[in-house]
């Protein structure tokens, strides 16, 4: 399966600041710009999902104003961003070393901030994949307007099946800046 894999726009928040769940709005210029740019890439006719969050929301319903032949964005939680618990809305220097370390030493399993797990993050966007496989077929595209950790959980699928994380080596590095598109192939 191929899926389009589209960054929300920058959010209007202070830089370093740690959010994942957190319902942040994105800026409505760079959120216009993304629409555009992305309304230019991707094939016609493809189904359209995103997040339950806001910012995802914004570039969706943006993209589809754009782009109508994508059809309405559909929402779809397990495309959400990680959630980081108590270090929600903290600034990533705030967050002591500790818990870093914690992290890194089970990187798999840990719950940074107590509330999910690079494991579940992944588990879940797998689901949401073969979900979409068994609908649209091995062959099928669709658009997903998401987060940086859903895309580097769909790329760590594409590398690595659906084998359990080892550890903090395994995890993409790379994800496109916010309101970049990039294009990713899933096989089974």
């Amino acid at each position: 399966m191929k899926l389009w894999l589209l960054r929300h726009a920058q959010v209007l928040a202070a830089p370093g600041l740690c959010y994942g769940a957190s319902d942040l709005p994105a800026h409505a210029g760079h959120t216009d710009a993304a629409a555009r740019a992305a309304a230019l890439c991707v094939p016609a006719g493809l189904p359209l999902w995103v997040s339950g969050l806001g910012r995802a929301r914004q570039l969706a319903d943006r993209l589809h104003a754009l782009r109508p032949d994508l059809g309405p964005p559909r929402t779809d939680v397990r495309l959400n961003e990680m959630d980081f618990g108590r270090w929600e809305g903290q600034a990533w220097q705030a967050i002591p070393r500790a818990a870093f370390d914690d992290w890194l030493a089970d990187f798999a399993h840990h719950r940074f901030g107590g509330a999910e797990s690079t494991q579940q993050v992944i588990a879940r966007v797998a689901a949401a994949l073969a979900d979409q496989r068994a609908a649209f077929g091995p062959g099928g595209e669709a658009v997903w307007v998401t987060h940086a950790g859903v895309i580097r959980a769909v790329a760590y699928l594409a590398r690595h099946g659906p084998a359990p994380i080892a550890h903090a080596g395994q995890w993409p590095e790379e994800a496109p800046a916010p309101g970049g598109l990039v294009c990713v192939s899933v096989e089974g």
